[in-house]
């Protein structure tokens, strides 16, 4: 075959800028992910509507890492390395981002991640667009404490067993302790990814919560076992004026595949809901409608965080005028764009945004009634909580001093803790 065979293609890579789409589209994250990768392809057809960037159309670069997080990796170095995009947006659990950083870092490419994580992270090629732990886990943990959230006493920490969940628990069991609950009065449970069979665990939460004190569950549960829990749950007659489930991995996208008549009044802590009134989210659903051809498919926090995150990277482009990682990440810093919910997002000197915090309650309809709902709040990459990250900042800024792991009282860049 002759070189001349290989002209078009390579005209259209040379028109276009390439984006990487990295979300499981199979295995036990599917349920999750696959609207973000959704979410992408509207977010890129909704700009290349708009003319593009920097006069060229995008073009998305989707692949399956397929809930396998070894996997992530070795899709990321596909798409920066060999596919040339510009940046990625992908991951949800905290053990594929973390299998991509190495990569990210080698090869100087930026990843937008666009779901609530544990904190404990600031790293200077991953831009965070969904909640630290400040902004979700801990005013959670706050509403449920306080009189209209219902005074909960006594503490059960639900959990599959990954990065995320140990280091969420082990910043809220700090907290609760310092709050004054009694470590007999915190009960913390892991259990594997796609676990079933929740009889036994569901009974445990019912006895824990039988000692004449009001008792909450925190759930940090990611992906499909979420829905098994809450059957288990309505099996055992577990409502939520006895005892409220508040969880963190559960929107609307997860309520869609579920029975929902038994969990009304359980909760979720999100920075977004679809039930938001505003006139921007209204537009956001009319257009994702239209684009998915499906009026039944909800919005979610996650989306949001990836409109966020979409945004931002699109605006930073336009100021540095090129999409050069370097470039982008210089610029992207201070940058703000307006969210879904009647604010705006900025983006912090540690690569986090400022996001308002919504407690939600479930209805019956797999929306939420929001009983909550603060200013933006900024968020913290590392945990005044724990006594290690006290003094502790992150600001990438600075070309000379700017790292992720600062510490104010020496004034000196150390290398993070290992998870």
């Amino acid at each position: 075959m002759s070189m001349g065979a290989f002209a078009p293609v390579a005209a259209f890579a040379e028109d276009t800028i390439k984006v990487g789409v990295l979300h499981s589209l199979s295995g036990t994250m599917a349920i999750s992910e696959t609207t973000l990768k959704d979410t992408m392809l509207f977010l890129i057809d909704e700009q290349n509507k708009k003319g593009g960037l920097l006069g060229k159309q995008l073009e998305a670069v989707v692949v399956d890492p397929a809930s396998d997080w070894p996997l992530f990796a070795e899709k990321a170095r596909e798409l920066i390395a060999v596919d040339k995009v510009a940046a990625v947006f992908g991951c949800w659990t905290s053990s594929s981002r973390k299998s991509v950083l190495p990569v990210f870092k080698e090869l100087n490419s930026i990843l937008f991640y666009p779901v609530q994580y544990e904190g404990e992270e600031s790293e200077k090629n991953v831009i965070y667009t969904g909640a630290a732990p400040n902004q979700q886990a801990i005013p959670a943990v706050d509403y449920l404490m306080s009189e209209e959230g219902g005074s909960v006493k006594r503490w059960v920490l639900e959990a599959t067993d990954y990065v995320y969940p140990r280091t969420t628990n082990k910043i809220l069991e700090q907290y609760l302790l310092d709050k004054g609950v009694a470590a007999a009065d915190i009960k913390i449970n892991y259990t594997p990814f796609g676990f079933s069979d929740w009889q036994t665990e569901v009974a445990a939460i019912k006895e824990f919560g039988s000692a004449g004190m009001k008792t909450a569950v925190v759930s940090t549960i990611n992906g499909d076992a979420n829905v098994p829990f809450y059957k288990e749950l309505a099996n055992q007659g577990i409502k939520a004026e006895d005892i409220p489930v508040v969880a963190f991995s559960v929107g609307e996208e997860e309520l869609a595949g579920m029975d929902t008549s038994n969990l009304v009044g359980h909760l979720a802590a999100w920075n977004y809901f679809e039930s938001v009134q505003t006139p921007e989210n209204a537009a956001f659903i009319k257009s994702w409608h239209e684009y998915i051809k499906n009026d039944k498919r909800t919005t979610n926090d996650p989306m949001e965080a990836a409109y966020l995150g979409f945004n931002l990277w699109v605006k930073a482009v336009e100021k540095a005028g090129s999409t050069d990682t370097d470039k982008v990440l210089a610029a992207i810093v201070g940058l703000s764009v307006p969210n879904l919910t009647g604010g705006t997002a900025t983006v912090l000197p540690n690569h986090h945004l400022t996001k308002p915090v919504l407690i939600g309650e479930i209805q019956a309809d797999g929306q939420f009634d929001i009983v909550k709902q603060t200013e933006p709040v900024p968020g913290d990459a590392w945990s005044d909580v724990l006594p290690e990250d006290k003094g502790i900042e992150a600001d990438w800024t600075d070309p000379l001093t700017g790292c992720g792991h600062f510490d104010t009282a020496t004034k000196t860049c150390g290398a993070a803790p290992a998870p």
